[in-house]
């Protein structure tokens, strides 16, 4: 497989198969590939390591050795998929960084970014998204 960065991934219409995808959360992603979601993101490096529980230190490691661990792979992982499925929905990714950036009433105030920073909330905020794909918005 060519070397493919998450922008492409993140924005394609299909995504990686689950097997391949665990694998490499797993290896650990390619540093560049949290490069290319911040680029996508479209937020300043720092502030996305920070919702991601990514230290300055932490950073700069993972930055000399060119590797995330598997559990900063996950989530970015997880910050990629968001931002695919507010792009779909939205058909804008400046709308869709807007969404994900600013507090949002379905999720009582909270901003997107900062709910999926577990699981959990990523889920919700996952539900969310489908509930205004169908407009059950509440």
């Amino acid at each position: 497989m060519k070397t493919a960065t998450l922008e492409k991934k993140a924005l394609s219409e299909k995504p990686m198969h689950p097997a391949e995808l665990i694998h490499r959360i797993q290896k650990g992603l390619r540093f560049s590939e949290l490069q290319s979601l911040q680029n996508n993101i479209g937020m300043p490096f720092e502030q996305l390591a920070a919702k991601l529980s990514i230290s300055r230190s932490t950073l700069q490691r993972r930055k000399a050795a060119g590797r995330l661990s598997p559990d900063e792979s996950d989530k970015v992982v997880r910050f990629s998929r968001l931002l695919r499925q507010a792009t779909d929905l939205f058909g804008d990714i400046e709308k869709a960084r807007a969404w994900l950036k600013h507090p949002q009433y379905g999720l009582g105030g909270a901003v997107p970014l900062d709910y999926a920073r577990t699981e959990a909330g990523a889920r919700e905020v996952e539900n969310l998204l489908g509930r205004m794909k169908y407009g059950v918005y509440s």
